[in-house]
């Protein structure tokens, strides 16, 4: 086993014992993401439970047809890349294959390899092709697998990187770790699909990533990104002000041609002085962007509607933990009267509950699970109560001596969406998995697909502002509901011909559309049946490929700097 080196996030800031490659930036460097597939079980761990698309895997779990599909490429790993001068090239989603061809093509000096934890194994496996092909490489190994405490004994690494890996990188290649972050361009999403219909990846069409910060100062005791970047209180920010925040967005609106930006940031809105300084910047330059965020329940109650509006904020990610729940976040707030004043501005609303907290019994989860059905949110996450290792609730149950060990429970199922990896006090024998379930159909059943959720929000979001006095907040709402007359009119008359044996539902969707006919005329009534006939076909085409096991895979991406090319090229 080679010796292993665990860098901790504060170590970032104090004398380093780091050590750095003798190479320095002209060692060549690959980063790269485990490799597939990802939605098929196999010796590895991937699961076909567990696929690499965000939505459908957390939130539009039990959709089918109407669930959102769409991947998210390795940004750290970009990242990364964008802010080191060595020769550099990142491999992204390849499957085993590929990644042996590229160590095998290819020399180099630093190989590094991003992951979760559900992956371990594919790390351990790729450790081992690494040292067979390309012996003299140093391997180092970052993301939230490094957060496993006994990962070093695990895998054949030389370096364990905890916490944020553009500094690690940069003191290890001996350059300057406090030069300015340079943000790479990333497109938030890629390979969207919904209704059996691809979606459209034109330039402007899908929203620029953006990392404002690492970390999250709420510290929650199951949190494991608080927990990989330094635990409570912890956050390191890339841009500490709303100027260098607004350099870095006119940057990628420039150069991706995009007006909207999805925040890359656990609690965006708690950096209350840079996003105030951010809307001035917006109003100062006439800029009518458009920004989806995560944020918790107090923090928003700190801003006013307006400065939301102003700010572009059209979707919030929010944790709604529960009225009785021992976490702050939600704090005092009247959750479900937060959530209906902001649909009725137009500003979507991704709520996320926790399923199996430590007094949730079969006997009560109902309560909880209808509590959060009944916020009506256009999107819903639900995920199992989880000590992810590494965090202080992982060190709480492993001193009590509950958790369950690996001859129990395999790391590949370290995901929130199958089973508790330790024995809870009320729920016993593998029932958190129908419960889970429970909660996500619940949601669905009562709700309706989130589609046509999302679609009555910006409705009224667009009423409300379609003739606002402000040019800029008129934009930003004629831009942010595009589509709405056309687009969404057809997907809700196909979801309409898709429950014409569901009163209550076809009822709901009939109104929203009858609401939209009344806004747009008679274009909107065309759109509607023409599209929507459409859809009918690509949804019933899509049923029948799920039914029958089709999964999705991310293609492979390999991306170089220009440093890369010239050194594989010499």
């Amino acid at each position: 086993m080679t010796a292993t080196a665990t860098i901790t996030p504060t170590s970032f800031l104090s004398a380093p014992t780091q050590p750095t490659h003798p190479l320095g930036s002209r060692a060549r460097v690959l980063l790269t993401s485990v490799f597939g597939p990802y939605a098929q079980d196999d010796e590895y761990g991937s699961r076909k439970l567990n696929p690499m698309e965000l939505y459908h895997n957390q939130v539009t779990r039990v959709q089918g047809v109407f669930s959102l599909r769409m991947f998210h490429r390795s940004w750290g790993l970009m990242l990364i890349q964008a802010n080191i001068a060595a020769p550099c090239a990142v491999l992204d989603f390849p499957d085993m294959e590929r990644f042996v061809a590229e160590i095998t093509a290819n020399e180099y000096d630093i190989v590094g390899i991003g992951a979760i934890i559900p992956n371990v194994e594919k790390v351990r496996k790729m450790c081992e092709l690494i040292r067979e092909h390309q012996p003299s490489a140093t391997i180092v190994i970052g993301g939230h697998v490094a957060n496993m405490p006994d990962l070093d004994e695990r895998i054949d690494a030389d370096h364990i990187v905890k916490g944020e890996g553009v500094r690690w990188m940069r003191r290890f290649l001996g350059e300057d770790v406090d030069r300015p972050i340079e943000h790479p361009r990333i497109r938030s999403g890629i390979g969207s699909r919904i209704m059996g219909v691809n979606q459209s990846e034109k330039p402007g069409e899908v929203a620029a990533a953006l990392i404002p910060s690492v970390g999250c100062p709420m510290s929650c005791n199951f949190c494991s990104t608080s927990a990989m970047f330094g635990g409570k209180g912890s956050c390191f920010h890339f841009y500490e002000t709303g100027d260098e925040l607004f350099d870095v967005m006119c940057d990628l609106e420039r150069d991706l041609q995009v007006r909207s930006f999805f925040v890359m940031d656990e609690n965006f809105l708690m950096h209350r002085k840079r996003a105030l300084r951010l809307l001035d910047l917006m109003i100062e330059n006439d800029k009518s962007w458009v920004l989806y965020v995560f944020s918790s329940a107090g923090v928003l109650r700190s801003y006013s509607m307006d400065q939301l509006v102003g700010m572009g904020v059209s979707w919030i990610w929010m944790g709604l933990e529960g009225k009785d729940s021992q976490y702050t976040k939600v704090g005092n707030v009247d959750t479900h009267e937060l959530v209906r004043t902001l649909q009725s501005h137009g500003i979507r609303v991704l709520g996320s509950t926790i399923i199996g907290l430590e007094d949730h019994t079969p006997d009560n989860i109902d309560v909880a699970i209808d509590h959060a059905v009944s916020h009506d949110t256009d999107f819903h996450q639900f995920m199992l109560y989880t000590p992810i290792p590494g965090t202080p609730l992982h060190a709480e149950h492993k001193a009590k001596g509950t958790l369950l060990d690996r001859s129990e429970f395999c790391d590949a199922d370290t995901h929130g969406q199958y089973r508790f990896n330790y024995r809870h006090p009320h729920i016993k024998n593998g029932e958190e998995t129908e419960l889970l379930l429970r909660a996500f159909r619940r949601d669905f059943e009562v709700n309706g697909p989130s589609v046509v959720r999302m679609t009555r929000t910006m409705l009224r979001g667009w009423q409300r502002y379609k003739d606002h006095p402000d040019r800029r907040i008129r934009e930003r709402y004629a831009w942010d509901t595009r589509g709405l007359s056309t687009m969404y009119a057809g997907a809700l008359w196909a979801a309409r011909r898709w429950y014409r044996d569901d009163a209550a539902m076809s009822a709901k969707i009939s109104r929203i559309l009858k609401d939209i006919y009344r806004e747009f005329g008679l274009k909107s009534r065309l759109a509607a049946s023409l599209i929507g006939r459409y859809l009918r076909f690509t949804m019933a085409r899509e049923d029948r490929l799920l039914r029958e096991g089709v999964t999705y895979e991310p293609p492979t991406f390999r991306e170089t700097n220009q440093l890369a090319v010239a050194a594989t090229t010499a």
